[in-house]
């Protein structure tokens, strides 16, 4: 697998991707409530994670035909080694996530995910030698104040949790590496084939994990079966298929604040669903997200390359 510099932070901004960014984050940041409604029907945490890929199958396959049959050409390559890589990382981010959340506090976990675009910042300029500008990190540490403010009320300081926020930091890791390999699936696969892939190397990894840990995969109530299916189609069809259409016409670092998105999506979406009221301090925060975001925001500029969705593909 051949992956060039992706980042291009100068690229002009793409507003189809960036409409799928937002899009992205507003379905994958609802996902904690459809993991705690099936948490109380009865299905853990891994189990849930292996039912929001594996029903998502389906819908991410007549995707993935519609799709291959509106840009006019055959099926693609269900399996690249971009897109077994992506499968392969995003399976180790749903199990590192789960685990820290077991050995650390949730805000914990959910602070020391959110460092994902710092490590693609890292692998942008250490390995692909990119030039990144000023306004990239100076976003990047605006953010991370946001999402600092959203749950700080939360976050503990204990040498107990030193194991999870460890495994917090490499759920971020993981995620970001992932971002970098459906980039590079996207350079042959649309975004909904680039997901069907992965998620085909995803589910049985998950479900492994799963049956080992002892989970019950089944729900004792109708809200469970809603709650997982809720999960698959919007979190994971949904949200993951928007992530990979941004990653096809949005520069890497730029598409990886999607993390910060996600966070005040998650937030919000905890007040309007569940009445978490959010306190002034998180509001501020959510603001501080929004501005670092802005900051960071590509910069138009002709002499970029072009998207590769400039190519004859429809997402």
């Amino acid at each position: 697998m051949t992956v060039q510099s992706p980042t291009a932070a100068t690229r002009p901004v793409d507003l189809f991707g960036l409409v799928a960014l937002l899009g992205g984050a507003c379905a994958m940041g609802v996902s904690p409530i459809f993991v705690r409604f099936a948490a109380d029907a009865g299905v853990p945490a891994f189990a849930s994670a292996f039912w929001r890929v594996a029903l998502a199958l389906p819908v991410l396959w007549f995707w993935a035909v519609a799709e291959e049959k509106r840009a006019g050409h055959g099926p693609r390559p269900t399996m690249t080694r971009a897109i077994a890589l992506a499968g392969l990382l995003f399976a180790g981010d749903l199990l590192l996530w789960h685990i820290a959340i077991l050995n650390t506090s949730v805000a914990n976990a959910t602070f020391f995910g959110t460092t994902t675009p710092i490590w693609v910042l890292l692998v942008s300029w250490l390995i692909f030698r990119e030039k990144i500008p000023r306004a990239v990190p100076i976003g990047i540490l605006l953010c991370l104040a946001g999402g600092l403010a959203l749950i700080g009320r939360s976050i503990e300081l204990d040498a107990r949790h030193v194991k999870g926020d460890l495994f917090g930091l490499g759920t971020a890791l993981f995620f970001g590496l992932y971002f970098f390999a459906v980039q590079a699936a996207r350079k042959t696969s649309g975004a909904a084939r680039a997901t069907f892939g992965l998620s085909l190397i995803t589910a049985p990894i998950i479900a492994l994990f799963a049956f080992l840990h002892g989970d019950s995969f089944l729900p004792d109530a109708p809200q469970g079966y809603v709650a997982l299916l809720a999960m698959a189609l919007i979190s994971h069809a949904g949200g993951q298929g928007l992530l990979a259409i941004a990653l096809g016409r949005l520069p890497t670092m730029f598409t990886s604040f999607i993390i910060f998105i996600e966070a005040f999506a998650a937030a919000l979406a905890a007040w309007v669903v569940l009445g978490e009221a959010l306190a002034p301090l998180q509001a501020l925060g959510g603001a501080a997200i929004l501005a670092g975001i802005w900051i960071a925001r590509p910069k138009n500029d002709t002499s970029t390359r072009q998207s590769m969705d400039d190519k004859p593909d429809p997402a």
